[in-house]
């Protein structure tokens, strides 16, 4: 038995298929495309939603009866039996109707449209399996039938006629399966078709070959069996290109461009495959134009099958000549796509660039070109890879390969090798694209390697005394030199640029570890000589110390290599001593710290090279701190010289233990008489301040590793405490660089002894925390107002060296800022000082927002109650200060205010979609708040409004996170203190008014905004009927007004409602005060209506709601507690909760307010 309707319908519609298959649906091929052309011009997505499917494939295959001629079609000469009784048995049953099909195909597409699923689009490893098995199904039907069924004209027509009119169903589901088999079938015909063609000129051949042959030798029998065969060939060919016609006409012309893009890069996906495979009949420019126009395709896909599509052909040199029309008119598209916004995309452009750039001489000009450079720069590696790859066939192969090996370089002379230099040299300065050589070494890696690896040329054009290289670019061929080290030692690219691997692959790290190995045997005897040659450029000695980041320096030891050790350590001592460049003494320090192993066996020479280092520059410190100290004037020279001493001994202190040389004394002297007498250049204090530094954390190591004593821990305190003394004196110098390291050292110097330090088992350490005084917190607060928080300047286009000025003052500022927001959350400071930050959040987004969001973010997590009182704190610091500015009048009207509303806002979003969650936050911010606004009473003898009344406005930011139920008694709270300060209900407050819209139950949370600013839209709801309010009595009037759970409405409509305006209070009029409150609810106001708040008496109700119907567990939320100095207002509002209890019903007494709200989508 068959259970589906579609198997029960199958049958019967296939024996009426083929019974008007002869007469009906066979159309001559040829004819298709206008038989196809009323029905394909409009897409199938728009047409009108009366159309059904079956409407219109009957109207497709009446359309094809009507224009097909009377002969039949074309069938094979000798074709199997099968099929003459597959007609005949068609013949038979041409009395049973065709619709059952169509009623099948109905029936599956009302479940298609109710699941919206199907295994095209179903996920999982076995739907992906069937796709690839349909496809190889549709193939195999199409293998299978080439020599017989496929020129019967029953079966093909009918399954062309059924696909095409699938094709053009509104059904995503039958559209996209139709068109995959469609476009498949196709492809399977193409092959059929190319193996015709192949026939066809083997006939022609063995005809030509039979009829050149003498009279007496050739046999007329096989002159007419090769024309006969000819003949047949000839109808099957022409058969199947009109199939192709109506599959190409039919589906893919409308089908190419259909909404759905994995529609349309099926269809350009086949087509590529059709132009490669079949060029004769499908490369020309009627068939290329549809790939050209998708380039312009919105979905990544689509566009990333026509540049794979592209690339197909451009790859076969036999193709170019006939794509010089569509080179030439689709060029600017494929080089603009180098830059799209897809990755994988611009990818493949470059590819495709690179192919055409090979096979295509002369169709890329310079201009073209210059397009793609910028590309190797790009932080995407294998964006910046291909790039690369068009780079080097572009300039460098044309110049330096001699010759070829299966597309490979064969062999390079040195003279290739030194031109490929000198224009890699050149590209770099001239192009002036980028200022790093690292990134144009890793984008020419993989093509170039080799010649970036040969650093026996690299390192001999260094040494060359005649070389011809200027400045630039000897320091350009030292960082290509650093960097094709580092590439080759380490295996990844640089800083910044991402690859998307995990790891390297066994036979990379062999090739890693061979690669380290031979640059080190060749640059450690090489080494010497250029730190000798370049010793006195800092600017090049710099990165020719960091090569031995990247040696195998156990090679000193295995390769008896120690002589040229010595031979660094003497360039390294003269290269400290001669400069007092801080990249040069950084990279001085740490190449002698890699070196300062106890594993090696060269450790003794290294070590007693760096004690000589050491006591040299010592005992010059000694020698000028002793002049300094007795004089109280220096030139110029002296203080250079005492400055310079500084920084080198800093810059080793960092990364060498030298506390035995005592520098904590000398070095706190020299500070102690700045701050005393002045007389300190700055230029001694900042390295002396850094030495300072380093020896207290150097000290703190040692106590560390060991039991320390009480005495020693006493010490080290006392020098804490006296650093932290002399940081703060340094806070209020006059030199903007010296209080800013003064706080950089200050900072972390107290996060290094804060509480932290004694996790970890630690304990012992605990003398050593440190709390900073009120002062000293009140002096970095202030500092951080001065240096950091600044008036934003404009940057430009950043290529400017004001910009570049502009860019480094911003990075100083932020490490500020980073280092002060670390104080904070972890307990350095008190957490009340961050309102100071929390409070530019708005104004300075641009330049710290993510340092201010993460601040914000982790102090949320340490406690939440605390973090919502700072962030009212940060809104009420801003409004004093307003307010002190600009009074009280018109404040509501300043750009600052609006600023301020800006940040309240955003203060509100931080809150995230945890509502209930933040509900006690929310509702004790409101209750702060009002109580803020209303401290202060207005003048004496003036009608005016309190003060600090227009605080009500930045609070009304918050009212979307606050519950309906809340809102009700924050609007009681609010009457009551305005009640104190004598406001009148007859003429409101603009703030109150602003203020009571956001928390008026008419609105809907999600749509509360104050006046200025425009509202949300949300849907409109169906009230209850006209009979069911006359029915409400005037208690169930009152009730609708608290109750927590109001009722679902009974129909949802899509209609907009538009945002009244906020009108005055003064000026309302009682319009339809006696109508029932509900009566308007859910229900968009008319043209003569007004909001519900806007009379005098709808005021006072909301001010005064009525006490029935109250729950007595609203009290858990403390709404009403109130300080000491408000106490009485307290007591009169716990009576009136307290009378609204007794009127409450005893099931009311068991729900909890917390429980009782359930999310209520309407009211949010």
């Amino acid at each position: 038995s068959v259970s589906s309707p579609l198997r029960k319908a199958a049958g019967g519609g296939q024996r009426g298929l083929s019974a008007s298959s002869s007469s009906s649906v066979s159309v001559p091929y040829g004819n298709r495309d206008s038989g196809q052309t009323s029905q394909g011009d409009s897409d199938s997505l728009s047409a009108d939603e009366g159309s059904d499917f079956e409407d219109s494939l009957r109207r497709s295959v009446r359309k094809r009866a009507a224009r097909r001629p009377l002969k039949t079609t074309p069938v094979a000469k000798h074709p199997k039996k099968g099929s003459r009784m597959i007609r005949g048995h068609g013949q038979k049953d041409s009395e049973l109707p065709a619709s059952h099909l169509f009623d099948a195909v109905k029936a599956a597409k009302s479940d298609m449209q109710d699941s919206g699923d199907y295994p095209l689009t179903a996920p999982g490893p076995s739907w992906k399996k069937f796709q690839g098995s349909f496809c190889e199904f549709v193939k195999t039907l199409v293998f299978q039938c080439q020599y017989s069924l496929l020129y019967d004209g029953f079966p093909m027509d009918n399954l062309i006629s059924l696909l095409t009119g699938l094709s053009d169903s509104q059904v995503r589901a039958f559209r996209h399966t139709s068109t995959l088999a469609a476009m498949k079938l196709m492809t399977s015909l193409v092959r059929v078709a190319l193996q015709l063609s192949l026939h066809k000129d083997n006939n022609q051949r063995q005809y030509e070959a039979e009829r050149n042959k003498g009279p007496e030798q050739r046999a007329p029998e096989r002159l007419e069996s090769l024309l006969e065969k000819r003949k047949e060939l000839q109808e099957h060919q022409e058969e199947i290109e009109g199939m192709m016609n109506a599959l190409f006409r039919g589906v893919f012309v409308h089908r190419y461009r259909d909404v759905l893009p994995e529609i349309r890069a099926i269809c350009i996906e086949e087509i590529g495959s059709w132009m490669q495979s079949y060029s004769t009949s499908f490369l020309t420019d009627s068939y290329l134009k549809y790939i050209g126009w998708t380039l312009h395709d919105k979905h990544r896909e689509v566009r990333l099958k026509c540049l794979k599509a592209l690339k197909g052909l451009y790859s076969c040199g036999d193709l170019t000549a006939r794509l010089e029309l569509f080179t030439s008119r689709f060029k600017d598209r494929m080089v603009s796509m180098v830059m799209d916004r897809e990755y994988d995309v611009a990818v493949e452009a470059v590819k495709l660039l690179t192919i055409i750039l090979k096979n295509m001489e002369g169709v890329l000009t310079d201009a073209d070109c210059e397009g793609i450079y910028p590309a190797v720069y790009a932080s995407h590696r294998a964006l910046a890879s291909a790039a690369g790859e068009f780079l080097y066939w572009k300039l460098f192969y044309p110049a330096c390969e001699t010759g070829t090996d299966g597309g490979r370089p064969r062999r390079r002379s040195p003279r290739a090798q030194r031109t490929f230099l000198h224009l890699l040299l050149s590209f770099f300065v001239e192009s002036e694209l980028h200022d790093h050589a690292a990134y144009l070494v890793d984008s020419l890696w993989d093509c170039a390697g080799a010649q970036l690896k040969d650093w026996e040329s690299l390192t001999s054009l260094l040494l060359e005394k005649d070389q011809n290289l200027g400045d630039v670019q000897e320091s350009t061929l030292i960082e290509i030199l650093v960097s094709s080290v580092r590439q080759a030692s380490e295996g990844h690219p640089p800083v910044g640029r991402l690859t998307g691997r995990k790891g390297l692959t066994p036979k990379e790290r062999k090739t890693q570890a061979d690669d380290k190995v031979k640059l080190t045997e060749h640059l450690i005897p090489l080494l010497p000589q250029l730190l000798a040659k370049f010793s006195a450029d800092a600017e090049k000695v710099a990165p020719l110390l960091q090569l031995l980041n990247y040696f195998d320096l156990n090679i000193y030891c295995t390769r008896r290599l120690e002589k040229h050790l010595e031979l660094f350590l003497q360039q390294l001592q003269e290269v400290v001593v001669k400069h007092a460049e801080p990249a040069v003494l950084e990279a001085g320090a740490h190449a002698l710290y890699l070196l300062c192993n106890p594993e090696f066996t060269f450790f003794g020479r290294v070590d007693f090279a760096r004690s000589q280092l050491v006591d040299l520059l010592t005992d010059r410190f000694q020698q000028e701190l002793e002049e300094l100290l007795q004089s109280p004037f220096l030139d110029e020279d002296e203080v250079y010289s005492l400055a310079a001493t500084l920084k080198r001994l800093s810059a080793f202190y960092n990364a060498h233990d030298l506390s035995r040389w005592e520098l904590y004394e000398p070095c706190y002297r020299l500070l102690r008489k700045a701050v005393d007498t002045g007389e300190v250049p700055h230029q001694v204090i900042l390295p002396a301040l850094t030495l300072v530094y380093f020896s207290i954390l150097w000290t703190l190591t040692h106590l560390s590793e060991s039991d320390a004593s009480q005495k020693q821990l006493r010490s080290l305190k006392g020098r804490v405490v006296a650093f932290c003394e002399l940081c703060q004196s340094c806070l209020s110098d006059v030199d903007s660089d010296i209080q800013e390291q003064a706080f950089v050292l200050l900072s972390d110097l107290l996060l290094v002894f804060s509480p932290q330090m004694i996790l970890g088992g630690r304990d012992f350490l605990r003398p050593l925390v440190f709390f900073p005084e009120a002062t000293l917190q009140s002096e970095l607060a202030s500092f951080l107002m001065d240096h950091v928080f600044i008036q934003p300047g404009e940057l430009g286009s950043g290529h400017s060296q004001e910009d570049h000025v502009h860019i480094e003052q911003l990075h100083q500022r932020r490490r500020l800022l980073a280092g002060f927001c670390k104080l904070l959350l972890y307990g350095v400071l008190e957490m009340d000082a961050a309102s100071d930050v929390f409070k530019h959040y708005n104004k300075f987004y641009n330049d710290y927002g993510d340092i201010i969001k993460e601040t914000l973010t982790r102090a949320r997590q340490i406690d939440r109650s605390h973090c919502s009182r700072i962030l009212l704190l940060s809104l009420k610091q801003l409004y004093t200060e307003l307010l002190q500015e600009q009074g009280p009048q018109g404040l509501n009207e300043l750009p600052a205010f609006s600023e301020m509303r800006d940040l309240a806002r955003r203060f509100a979003l931080s809150f995230g979609p945890q509502q209930l969650q933040n509900r006690d936050l929310v509702v004790a911010l409101h209750k702060e708040g009002i109580r803020f606004s209303l401290s202060e009473p207005p003048p004496a003898g003036s009608s005016g409004q309190p003060p600090n009344l227009a605080f009500l406005e930045l609070l009304s930011e918050f009212s979307p996170r606050l519950f309906h139920q809340d809102k009700q008694l924050l609007l009681s709270y609010l009457g009551k203190g305005l009640q104190r300060v004598s406001q009148s209900l007859d003429c409101p407050w603009g703030p109150v008014t602003t203020y009571c819209h956001s928390l008026s139950p008419v609105e809907s949370t999600a749509e509360a905004s104050p006046q200025g600013y425009p509202r949300s839209k949300k849907r409109r709801t169906e009230g209850p009927s006209r009979q069911q309010r006359e029915d409400v009595r005037p208690s169930q009037e009152e009730s609708l007004q608290l109750t927590s759970i109001p009722p679902s409405p009974t129909l949802t409509s899509t209609a907009v409602k538009r945002g009244q305006p906020l009108r005055g209070l003064g000026e309302a009029e009682e319009e339809g005060s006696s109508e029932p409150e509900h009566s308007t609810q859910g229900r968009p106001l008319s043209g003569n209506q007004r909001p519900r708040f806007s009379s005098p008496r709808r005021f006072r109700t909301l001010l005064h709601p009525p006490r029935p119907g109250l729950s007595p567990r609203l009290t858990r939320l403390s709404l009403m507690e109130e300080d000491e100095d408000e106490l009485e207002v307290h007591n009169e509002l716990s009576e009136e909760w307290q009378d609204a209890d007794k009127y409450s019903s005893p099931s009311e007494h068991g729900l909890d307010l917390l429980d009782s709200t359930e999310l209520n989508l309407e009211d949010f």
